[in-house]
């Protein structure tokens, strides 16, 4: 049974992608205006702090999520530091957040002193159950005349932030309205899910502020680079005075009205980016492909499910995933070391944070279904450029 997992899916991957060997997890794809954009900046001076392609990246972020306003920021981690603290996270309050995460949305909260508050995860998203969260809350919460409190520690319930985990919308109905009946701000981890959508929405648009990343590994990238999404104009010129220093505009004069970050995204940074998103709608139809072509590959490998996205939901396939039948930790390793053994680029989920040693002490709900997931789950090539290599036969 083991065995013949991992030599299907050695063979799956190989012909969905077309490569026997050398495949990487995810690469950029430069294939547009990156080099005439970039080249711009240079031969302009152009490079840091100002310059036109900022703001032609936010309004170009705005037209294609539909949000009223994006800022653009140094990275993906910035972005949703800002984002709670704007939502009114404080130091020594909770962050509900998934324990099935990447580090940064955990790191987000610590940088403001909040203690992360983990959640468990369901297996149709590999995001926040809402289900199992609104038990949660009924256990251990309560609202005051200042907020929600967690009951246990005292601390007050600042912000859920729910993530979209490798693209694939979480069941945002049901965790708004969770997130109404305790009063409780949403803040959205969407920094995976740049062209995903949930009923038609696209992600990060639910809640008070969302957060994107445009690191170098993301179906677009700006080098680094991440961005707030917002449709409150004055959170959003908020947020783009306290990340640019929280300077007042002036000809000459420093004068800085608050304490800000120096998280502005650089001129040459969003250079790209524009380049890059003129390209998005077909990296994201390559993407699709690719997950299409998966879907028939694996279909008849052995104790291999591949994840596909949720029901009403469209998913931008960021990272492919497939998951073993059953929780085996060392099925899941001798996957990993032979995959990439093989050329094939393959990596486990995160660990989850709740087994990190600095949140060791957090809060959590039972995280039982996280913790399977995790022994479960694999990511496997997802680049855009992989639907390009596909055999014909694979194609139909």
């Amino acid at each position: 049974m083991s065995a013949n997992s991992i030599t299907g899916t050695i063979q799956a991957i190989r012909t969905a992608t077309g490569a026997t060997s050398g495949i990487v997890l995810h690469e950029p794809t430069f294939a547009g205006n990156e080099w005439a954009y970039v080249k711009d900046t240079i031969d302009t001076g152009w490079v840091s702090s100002a310059g036109k392609y900022v703001n032609q990246f936010e309004e170009q972020l705005q037209e294609f999520t539909g949000a009223r306003r994006a800022i653009a920021v140094a990275n993906g981690t910035a972005a949703l530091h800002v984002a709670l603290l704007l939502a009114g996270v404080e130091r020594d309050t909770e962050v509900v957040m998934p324990a099935l995460t990447f580090a940064a949305t955990a790191a987000a909260a610590a940088y403001i002193g909040a203690i992360p508050h983990f959640a468990d995860s369901e297996n149709t998203t590999l995001g926040i159950d809402p289900d199992k969260l609104a038990v949660h809350l009924d256990s251990i919460a309560e609202r005051r005349k200042d907020g929600t409190y967690n009951k246990t520690t005292g601390r007050r319930i600042a912000a859920i932030v729910p993530m979209h985990t490798f693209g694939h919308p979480v069941r945002m109905d049901e965790l708004c309205a969770l997130c109404e009946a305790w009063n409780i701000p949403l803040v959205e981890d969407a920094a995976e899910s740049l062209g995903s959508y949930y009923k038609g929405k696209h992600t990060g648009l639910f809640g008070k502020l969302g957060t994107l990343s445009f690191n170098g590994n993301k179906t677009i990238t700006t080098g680094g680079g991440g961005a707030i999404l917002t449709d409150d104009v004055a959170l959003a010129d908020k947020a783009k005075h306290i990340t640019t220093t929280a300077k007042l505009p002036h000809k000459w004069e420093y004068f800085h009205d608050m304490v800000g970050f120096n998280y502005r995204m650089p001129n040459l940074n969003a250079a790209l980016g524009c380049a890059q998103i003129e390209q998005l709608p077909t990296l994201l139809a390559q993407k699709r492909v690719l997950a299409e072509r998966y879907i028939k590959a694996f279909a008849g490998v052995s104790g291999v499910q591949f994840v596909r996205e949720p029901e009403h939901c469209v998913s931008n396939y960021w990272l492919n995933a497939i998951m073993l039948d059953k929780a085996d930790m060392a099925l899941r390793n001798d996957m990993l070391e032979q995959t990439n053994a093989a050329g094939l680029m393959t990596r486990p989920v995160w660990t989850l944070m709740s087994r990190l040693p600095m949140y060791a002490a957090a809060p959590r709900m039972d995280l039982g279904v996280a913790q399977d997931i995790e022994a479960r789950l694999i990511n496997i090539p997802s680049g855009a450029g992989l639907a390009a290599g596909a055999p014909s036969e694979m194609a139909g």
